[in-house]
């Protein structure tokens, strides 16, 4: 049995994310607990060459990335709650595809979303969500680091290494 897990992580800004942790910490206080709103970028499973991935991210000039998201959607059988991001994330595919270099020829397609509501500790119901779709959330959120972040099953996840995103080019 695994007993602890790793992932990389784009954590949103804390001020960009306000009305998202304020339905986390509402709605889901024990995800909330465990881990800040974020997109993840890696699973677990994609990180067996961490090393290697590592060193990618080291020395690569990664950009910075803006997600679209979209109103909120359930998912997980009416469980979970997300906000999905919008469009092709054709920036977001090709971090994964350099992060992920020399470790996946062609890295699968991940969908991009920011979790209000994980299905493993809350419910959704008709009514929440009701609530839910009555805020406002950003529409849109600028990631400027990667974490490496862990798990020791049941707590709280820590942030083990970050690497810094190139700015964005100004329009």
């Amino acid at each position: 049995m695994t007993s602890k897990r790793i992932q990389l992580t784009l954590f949103a800004d804390p001020l960009a994310a306000g009305s998202i942790e304020n339905i986390r910490r509402q709605y889901n206080p024990e995800q909330f607990a465990l881990i800040a709103a974020h997109v993840t970028l890696c699973r677990e499973d994609e990180l067996d060459a961490l090393e290697h991935i590592l060193q990618n991210l080291e020395s690569a000039a990664l950009p910075a990335i803006r997600l679209t998201f979209g109103p909120p959607r359930r998912f997980s059988d009416g469980k979970g709650v997300l906000l999905p991001a919008l469009g092709d994330n054709d920036a977001f595919q090709d971090l994964r595809a350099r992060v992920l270099q020399g470790v996946f020829a062609q890295p699968r397609r991940h969908e991009p979303h920011l979790t209000l509501m994980h299905p493993r500790n809350s419910t959704c119901t008709d009514e929440v969500f009701a609530e839910i779709e009555k805020n406002t959330f950003p529409r849109s959120v600028e990631f400027h680091k990667i974490s490496l972040i862990e798990q020791k099953i049941g707590q709280k996840w820590s942030v083990l290494q970050e690497f810094e995103l190139k700015k964005a080019k100004p329009l």
